[in-house]
């Protein structure tokens, strides 16, 4: 699994432009910023109405007493964002080569960055409250893909969102057993709940960090550039640590997985990725690659079709053990639509199916039987793709054909999530982004991603005059006025948003 280097991110510079240009400059105005969403978390972040929290003084005055409180909260929440967007990106052009001597310093921006978020009320999601009513589901005996967490006593006083109180839990039977886990060593008391799927989060963005450089090393990327682009990423951060999605553990063990299949130890890298799919089934796409990667260099077709069903046996055999050990089988099967079953308007196929709706119900038309057309269109055509990229390419390029493959997954559904973004940033980072519009694309899907997570999920208290969609409209102008300073005005950024397109150098692969 070797490629070119490509000449915008060289391997293995000389000490000259190894050294970076006051990094320190960056990684201390990322730590502010971090500072600043954690301070904003305690006015705006998600907080239980069962905890012991509402009784601080300071909470009681960020959240309760006067809407200014909540007011300083939303504009400490949107700026320190942002700043950490913009030191993200002023650390990248202050890195000279990317040479060995750049590796601490980007450790050094992920752990500052990160560190505060660790502290942070649930920010831009609910999901972690739900993990601890499920857990409760779990403790009670009840079954997750047929029992709602509704079925708990007081299930909103943990915080758990009432829109997927009835719904089958998506998450895989290894989701669950850590679910029970947390929820047994803790009592199901909320604070602790909430620290411990942060521990558990924290664990897979370390596995991203270990792995990244390493895959990245093998098609001859440059390791800490791959690393910049990923771990020490605002929405990557915000998104694992500070939301506390389980997604982090999920692409934790996947990435693991994959380095492991290529790097001819395939039997335990099956065993890690099912593992992942044990978290959410979304990573049972890296398997078929991963059958490639078994079969090797130059394998006829029989001999891809033997390791593809070897390696879909071995995957499946483990789930169904699995499902034998908590008893609930291949459950999670029949609840794999429950996220899939909504649409957003900035995903492509969700705004196309919402014109196709407001169209066909002018016209007389069942609109949104049109939309569910256009939006199973779109599924089948990424069904397509992920097939393309499994039967057409070079063996060279089997992990960018994965990147390829989950990007057409993701892309074309009709609702997209930040964190299903965050899913790819690692996978096309180790396999060449290059520094022209690949990379200005990732910077304004960043830039947008954030905008939206700061201006959308705000717990706004609704018994004073301070509205939350008064929260929600300071939270935006603050955001996005910040953000188009970054493209268009700031002398230190804007030129990233601008850069004309980077002709590869000759014979240089094509990422």
């Amino acid at each position: 699994m070797t490629a070119q280097v490509p000449a915008t991110e060289p391997s293995s510079p000389g000490p000259e432009t190894a050294k970076a240009d006051r990094p320190n400059v960056a990684i201390i105005q990322g730590f502010i910023g971090s500072m600043m969403m954690l301070a904003g978390s305690f006015g705006v972040g998600w907080l239980s109405l069962a905890s012991g929290l509402r009784t601080n003084p300071v909470i009681i005055w960020l959240r309760f007493d006067q809407p200014i409180g909540a007011v300083a909260a939303v504009l400490l929440l949107a700026t320190g964002g942002m700043l950490l967007v913009r030191s993200w990106l002023r650390l990248g052009q202050r890195m000279k080569g990317w040479g060995p001597d750049s590796r601490p310093v980007v450790m050094r921006a992920i752990i500052a960055w990160s560190a505060p978020m660790c502290l942070t009320l649930p920010l831009f999601s609910r999901d972690v409250f739900a993990y601890i009513a499920q857990g409760l589901v779990m403790v009670s005996g009840l079954n997750p893909y047929k029992d709602g967490y509704s079925q708990i006593s007081n299930y909103l006083q943990i915080g758990a969102d009432d829109l997927w109180a009835q719904s089958p839990t998506p998450y895989g039977p290894v989701f669950l057993w850590l679910e029970e886990l947390v929820v047994r060593v803790t009592g199901g008391q909320v604070e602790s709940s909430i620290l411990l799927f942060r521990l558990i989060a924290v664990v897979g963005v370390a596995m991203c960090i270990y792995f990244v450089p390493k895959l990245a090393e093998l098609h001859g990327i440059n390791p800490n550039r791959a690393l910049w682009l990923t771990a020490a990423n605002p929405l990557f951060l915000t998104n694992f640590i500070a939301s506390i999605h389980n997604d982090a553990l999920m692409i934790g063990l996947a990435l693991a997985g994959l380095y492991l299949a290529a790097t001819k130890r395939v039997l335990p890298g099956i065993l890690l990725v099912t593992l992942s799919v044990g978290i959410k089934p979304i990573t049972i796409i890296f398997l078929p690659f991963i059958g490639l990667l078994w079969a090797g260099k130059n394998a006829s077709w029989p001999r891809k079709f033997g390791y593809w069903f070897m390696t879909a046996g071995i995957s499946l055999g483990l789930l169904w053990i699995m499902g034998l050990i908590n008893g609930f089988g291949f459950g999670w099967v029949g609840a794999l639509s429950t996220p899939g079953s909504v649409w957003i308007w900035y995903a492509p196929v969700g705004f196309a199916g919402m014109l196709v709706a407001t169209l066909g119900n002018a016209l007389g038309l069942p609109g949104w039987t049109l939309a569910d057309i256009v939006h199973t269109i779109g599924r089948l055509a990424s069904v397509g793709i992920v097939l393309w990229q499994m039967f057409v390419g070079e063996y060279s390029r089997l992990i960018r054909r994965l990147a390829l493959a989950f990007a057409a997954i993701v892309m074309l559904a009709p609702m997209i999530q930040s964190w299903y973004v965050v899913w790819l940033i690692p996978l096309f980072a180790v396999t060449g982004l290059r520094d022209d519009w690949q990379a200005k694309t990732l910077y304004l899907l960043v830039s947008f991603f954030m905008v939206y997570a700061i201006s959308d999920q705000l717990d706004i208290w609704p018994y004073f005059e301070f509205s939350l969609t008064a929260a929600r409209q300071i939270a935006a102008v603050t955001a996005l006025g910040f953000a188009l300073y970054l493209i268009f005005v700031d002398p230190k950024t804007k030129v990233l948003f601008r850069k004309k397109l980077t002709a590869p150098a000759p014979g240089e692969l094509r990422h």
